[in-house]
């Protein structure tokens, strides 16, 4: 059996022992002038204090970034926030059901500078039923929209959706909103949809943060819901 007299001390050994012996450096405070490391900005060596405020300084630096960035994110939120509140008050203002849907879509294109923006609705009263915007929807694009329980952000692949827009051509990604009584992810029927198109791919992408879209379709679904057959 070898002997651990004669085991060799390894260098996680060396790491342990220091670890295990806060007081060491204590004990042996010379040694902490005369380390020397190598510096990761440069060729040259520097002491173990300095290395130290280096790390400290990069930490500090990591910190103040992610410190900008949630302050940037906030003040982008409250920026859509205050859009979505101009839109709501401007939907409140509507007094003609028959002008609410063009609102809508001409509301998100003005406060959230959205490009194109379409919007169909189904199951409506009779008294709408010959207007646009109850016209040209296919019982598949129905069906499709009923099985959304949250905003499709992505490129454009063919949906029908997209011919609701004026010019299709330039919708390269899309956000279609299903519009229904209740809460968005419920899976009640949906009697309409919104289509928010972009020609630039990367405005609507697949795993981007929705809940403002889903705010959207909620609000646009409520004030809608007057245009519904009883």
């Amino acid at each position: 059996m070898k002997d651990d007299a004669m085991t060799p001390i390894t260098e996680d050994d060396i790491a342990d022992y220091l670890a295990n012996t806060p007081d060491f450096f204590t004990r042996h405070a010379e040694l902490l002038a005369s380390v020397q490391l190598s510096s990761p900005h440069g060729n040259r060596a520097v002491s173990l204090q300095e290395r130290q405020a280096e790390m400290l300084r990069d930490k500090i630096k990591a910190l103040e970034h992610r410190v900008m960035d949630m302050v940037r994110h906030g003040t982008e939120n409250v920026v859509i926030s205050d859009r979505l509140h101009r839109w709501t008050r401007n939907l409140f203002a509507v007094a003609s059901g028959r002008s609410l849907p063009v609102t809508i879509a001409a509301e998100i294109c003005s406060q959230f500078m959205v490009p194109q923006v379409a919007i169909k609705a189904w199951d409506v009263d009779a008294r709408y039923a010959e207007e646009p915007f109850a016209a040209g929807v296919s019982d598949d694009a129905k069906t499709f929209a009923s099985s959304l329980t949250q905003p499709y952000c992505g490129v454009n692949s063919g949906f029908e959706a997209a011919n609701w827009l004026e010019d299709k051509s330039l919708a390269l990604s899309l956000a279609l909103l299903p519009l229904r009584s209740g809460p968005l992810n419920s899976t009640e029927p949906a009697f309409g949809m919104l289509v928010l198109a972009s020609p630039d791919p990367q405005r609507f992408q697949a795993g981007m943060g929705t809940d403002f879209l889903e705010r959207i379709a909620e609000l646009a679904s409520a004030a809608l819901s007057r245009l519904r057959a009883k």
